[in-house]
């Protein structure tokens, strides 16, 4: 971060606010099924930041298709429309999407998709299409990102200069070209690699839950509630075994992203019969060489030994604190005396049973 003040915000869509990856994870396995063909995990992983246009024609080429790359495009376009329709806000989105507004912030939604994409994505999400008054798709402008344009056009349809921008993003090509805007630049990675891999960015968060807007010269957040955020709830299905919880297998059934670091709290559900408060620490963690989802599980008011194995459902309502990532992840802070006193006295409270009524 430098000393330049901060007057607008410039927020990328796909992998920073919204979870459109984890919707349309499969559709590419799905349609290679159709022509006898396995789908490469190592090549797709690479193409969500492509754009359409590149990545249709790597991918019949890649396989082979007896299709041409336009024939692939009219086949797979309605499925992604129907899966961007289900796509869920990113942790964090939301509530940094009305901060801004509330406090009159001028704000941006900057993308590489095109304009229609960009449109059923923000419509599945309620009051999105009201919030974003400005937005740029790839069509607007010559280059798309890792290019400096899209960012640049969002400033000058907010008529802000661009040296005042903040850029949100989650990918090295959106990060390489808010630098090239003259922006700064906050990472909020959507893929758990090491962070030294975006130094380049201004600062790097895990979440944006983590966000702190006043480090930047912008209002900050004033809906903390007793040392924790309220959040929207996040659910996902697993089991308990020496002090973690095992996700299941249904991964299409948790709320559970990248972006998933830090202490909260909530309560799980054992055979739809009791519910038990809970304090989970979750962290990527890569002694393995390679990263994997770590869940340290504390329960409130019950012993460990009662509930071993047993399948279970979680919900998180409350966010206590986040960690630097600058940190070594294996030596994560744990969950500590501090974070059950505070997760006891919020699931008392109102602000919490709100979303334990909505769950």
């Amino acid at each position: 971060m430098d000393d330049r003040r901060i007057s607008a915000v410039i927020l990328d869509l796909d992998g920073t606010l919204l979870d459109t990856e984890h919707a349309t994870k499969n559709l590419v396995k799905e349609l290679l099924v159709r022509y006898g063909k396995e789908v490469d995990l190592d090549k797709e992983n690479q193409r969500p930041k492509m754009g359409h246009r590149l990545s249709t024609i790597a991918i019949v080429k890649d396989y082979d298709l007896p299709i041409t790359p336009e024939q692939y495009s009219e086949i797979i376009t309605p499925m992604y429309h129907e899966k961007w329709l289900q796509a869920k806000a990113l942790p964090g989105a939301n509530r940094l999407i009305k901060h801004l507004r509330k406090h009159g912030v001028p704000y941006a939604l900057a993308s590489n998709s095109r304009m229609k994409s960009i449109e059923i994505k923000v419509s599945s999400q309620k009051g999105w299409k009201e919030y974003f008054s400005v937005i740029v798709g790839s069509e607007e402008v010559k280059a798309a990102k890792p290019s400096p344009d899209i960012f640049l056009e969002a400033a000058n349809k907010m008529g802000v200069d661009a040296s005042c921008c903040l850029v949100i993003e989650d990918t090295m090509a959106g990060i390489k070209a808010g630098k090239a805007a003259n922006m700064q630049v906050l990472a909020v990675p959507s893929v758990q690699i090491e962070s030294d891999q975006y130094s380049i960015a201004d600062h790097v968060i895990h979440s944006l839950l983590d966000f702190q807007p006043e480090l930047w010269g912008l209002p900050p957040f004033d809906d903390w509630v007793m040392k924790a955020l309220p959040i929207e709830p996040i659910h996902f299905k697993g089991s308990y075994e020496n002090g973690l919880l095992q996700e299941g297998s249904d991964i299409g059934a948790s709320d559970l992203v990248g972006q998933a670091w830090g202490v909260y709290f909530g309560w799980v559900e054992v055979d739809l019969q009791e519910r038990l408060n809970i304090v989970v620490n979750i962290r990527w963690d890569h002694s393995c060489g390679a990263f994997r989802r770590n869940i340290q599980a504390c329960f409130l008011n019950v012993s460990d030994g009662q509930i071993c194995d047993q399948p279970m459902e979680v919900t998180l309502v409350g966010y206590i604190r986040g960690f630097s990532t600058k940190q070594n992840r294996s030596t994560d802070a744990q969950i500590i005396d501090q974070d059950k006193s505070i997760a006891e006295a919020c699931l008392d409270l109102a602000a919490y049973r709100y979303y334990k009524s909505h769950a």
